[in-house]
């Protein structure tokens, strides 16, 4: 054994020291070194030989795990020729919607390559670009890829930088701080002829902000005010508002609420028992302000304000109906919305880590490490599955659940993690 060898094998005895049993294979971890043992253990193709190789278990898609220095080096050849004017130079894109191949982990890499070489993964240049290798290239490609040190994030490569998304109840509620003094602390109006907004779904509040924005609902004070508010900081604020506690305006209500409530028997079909809608763009009148909708229904009857299932309804009624119906509702209770509060970057990734690894650095060579990915191919990643463009019955289930903003807060989330190789040191049996 040459003296390089011993050398290689001692820095494994010492790494053994860590494993509690003797197993087939020790898992060392995602390690925050470039290339270091990795390297070594590629280069002297440990184990030397047959008869100390493991069988693999669990099937060939395990073979990249156990690959030796000549199967990398022919990986290398193959990569080169075939992969590197997509996936770049050492696995590292520099192509918009192309990932990152550097470090990934190798069983993942393999059964990807294999899915694209069936046509699972649908009709696309993956396909061509694989259709010819057989299953042992494929092997050995996915064994390069893993040898590789991975991406520095925002180091060398201005397209894997992303920034940090806020946190949209907070950005939220920054925004609607400049409304609270006409709709009151938390949405609660507390000013006569002005509307709370609290226990309404964002859905509608957001509709309603961009119809003062356009000048559908003639107000000039609002659409001054929303003329500089973007589509996100409107979502942002009715997220916030529908996350309040409700309550009543604490306004005065002149008008009859037992006759109010007889008249409310066909306003229920679009705005719900008692004034809470079942509708997310249908409003709740429960609890809101009493001039604000007797305002309301008054230019539904005059026209200045169009809703084509308001127009005939409100065309019916005389200004002591208006007064009791308007009385009626504000003395109901609201409801909170049926809004999610969305999670956080850190609430999403522990759930997504439990699988990939802590900060998206996979422990288990099946699963695809997401550190370091590039951000639109992540969202491209999650969108796919999202709508069963790309198939897996646990990604499905767990994607199922996010929302446009839940997408972009992850991918951004684990593209601006630091990606670390993964290093599987092969115990001989005793």
């Amino acid at each position: 054994m040459t003296k390089r060898a011993y050398e290689a094998n001692g820095l494994i005895a010492r790494t053994l020291a860590f494993a509690s049993q003797p197993s087939a294979r020790f898992s060392l971890g995602a390690l925050g070194i470039s290339g270091g043992i990795a390297a070594i253990l590629f280069l002297i193709g440990y184990p030397p030989s047959a008869a100390t190789q493991p069988v693999v278990a669990g099937g060939d898609d395990l073979r990249a795990v156990y690959a030796t220095a000549e199967d990398v080096a022919e990986g290398k050849r193959l990569a080169e020729a075939s992969c590197a004017r997509c996936h770049g130079a050492n696995g590292i894109s520099s192509t918009p919607g192309v990932p990152h191949l550097a470090a990934q982990r190798p069983a993942y890499l393999y059964l990807e390559l294999r899915a694209y070489q069936t046509g699972a993964r649908g009709d696309s240049a993956m396909n061509n670009a694989v259709k010819f290798l057989s299953d042992d290239a494929l092997f050995k490609v996915a064994a390069y890829y893993a040898s590789l040190d991975p991406v520095l994030v925002g180091a060398t490569n201005e397209a894997t930088r992303a920034t940090a998304k806020p946190d949209p109840v907070q950005a939220g509620k920054t925004a609607a701080a400049a409304c609270a003094g006409c709709h009151g602390e938390a949405g609660i109006s507390k000013t006569p002829g002005m509307p709370s907004l609290v226990g309404l779904e964002p859905q509608y509040l957001v509709a309603a902000m961009k119809a003062y924005k356009n000048g559908q609902r003639k107000n000039d004070m609002m659409k001054s005010l929303l003329a500089a508010v973007s589509d996100a900081d409107m979502n942002n604020i009715a997220l916030y508002y529908g996350l309040q506690a409700p309550g009543r305006a604490q306004t005065p209500a002149a008008g009859d609420q037992v006759a109010g409530k007889a008249a409310a028997a066909t306003c229920a079909g679009c705005h719900g028992d008692q004034g809470v809608s079942g509708n997310p763009a249908t409003p709740s009148l429960a609890g809101q302000d009493a001039q604000y909708l007797a305002a309301a229904l008054r230019a539904y009857k005059d026209g200045s304000r169009t809703d084509a299932a308001m127009q005939a309804p409100a065309a019916a009624l005389d200004d002591n109906v208006i007064k009791n119906l308007s009385a009626y509702y504000a003395a109901q209770q609201p409801q909170a919305s049926k809004v999610r509060k969305p999670l956080t970057s850190a609430e999403w990734a522990q759930r997504c880590d439990r699988c990939h690894g802590i900060n998206g650095n996979s422990t288990d060579p099946r699963s695809p490490a997401l550190a370091g990915q590039r951000v639109e191919y992540l969202e491209k990643v999650l969108h796919d599955y999202r709508t069963g463009a790309r198939r897996s019955p646990p990604m499905a289930a767990m994607s199922a659940v996010l929302t446009e903003e839940d997408v972009d807060t992850l991918a951004t989330h684990y593209a601006r993690q630091q990606a670390r190789a993964f290093v599987y040191v092969i115990v001989p049996p005793k």
